[in-house]
């Protein structure tokens, strides 16, 4: 039953990443053109109203908010890793912005130790440092840019807010937490976004919008996963986002594959592989 739980984990986080990716991709079209606290105020809202029929769809006690503590930390990481993460897309390649993104399944081992308690195997340490080599490999930041802070701000929130997943309770369901997430960071997102508000065309909240359904894609499955099983034993599969990365970067900015690239998403793919159990072989001696 805890293996099933593990692979629906990861299986859920692999499809939440194919999700952020293309996030990433709405997001990297926006070209700098609007501002971060507009976007991340606009985004927020266009969540709200996307998960408000599902929120509203359920019994009353299921609308409840559960931890306002928990949420509220969540929502505040929300906003601030998504507008450090429009300034890291912005001026960054998607590629190298993305290399940095990945460092969060390695900031969670410490994460999930500090805060919940959770210690992984060694197996599992190694395997996660396999991966982010490959990561490395694969997307090769060549070229610091100050935008590089910002994307590793975006890692150091993305991680912080799947851990703090296991700090929900069991009981709430996907809906209300993604509700509560984006209501109770509007407080602090509307006067920002009122204080730098600037026209917008109706293409790039087009964009925004798409940024903030395969957000909440993301989001959703990462609840969902979390809830499955421990971090350290499934935090390993967002990893898999990097594939989708690499072929969206290859779609639509022109980015190509060479044998660097795929010998790194070995290194991603195959630590993530289950291996099959040994048999154990006993033998009957019969006695006559």
């Amino acid at each position: 039953m805890k293996q099933t739980a593990v692979s629906l984990g990861i299986l859920l986080l692999i499809f939440g990443n194919l999700s952020a990716s293309l996030s990433d991709v709405a997001v990297k079209l926006l070209n700098g053109e609007v501002h971060p606290l507009q976007y991340m105020f606009l985004r927020q809202v266009i969540s709200l109203i996307i998960i408000l029929p599902f929120w509203l769809s359920q019994p009353k006690p299921q609308r409840e908010v559960g931890s306002w503590k928990i949420n509220t930390i969540r929502a505040y990481l929300v906003l601030a890793g998504s507008s450090m993460l429009l300034v890291a897309l912005t001026y960054l390649p998607l590629a190298t912005a993305n290399a940095l993104f990945y460092a969060a399944p390695l900031l969670m081992i410490p994460l999930s130790i500090v805060l919940l308690g959770e210690y992984p195997t060694k197996g599992k340490v190694v395997a996660t440092a396999i991966g982010f080599i490959g990561i490395l490999i694969v997307l090769r930041p060549t070229q610091f840019h100050w935008a590089a802070i910002a994307a590793l701000g975006t890692a150091t929130t993305l991680a912080l807010y799947n851990v703090l997943v296991r700090k929900l309770p069991q009981s709430q369901t996907v809906s209300s937490t993604l509700f509560w997430t984006s209501l109770l960071s509007l407080p602090v997102a509307t006067p920002l976004a009122w204080y730098f508000w600037q026209p917008i065309s109706l293409e790039n909240l087009g964009l925004i919008a798409a940024s903030a359904l395969f957000t909440l894609g993301y989001q959703g499955c990462v609840v969902l996963a979390y809830r499955q099983s421990e971090t350290h034993k499934i935090g390993l599969a967002e990893y898999s986002g990097l594939i989708f990365v690499a072929l969206f970067g290859w779609i639509w900015f022109n980015e190509s594959l060479d044998s660097l690239t795929l010998i790194g998403i070995l290194l991603i793919v195959l630590p993530m592989m289950p291996r099959p159990k040994r048999k154990k072989f006993t033998t009957q001696i019969d006695i006559q």
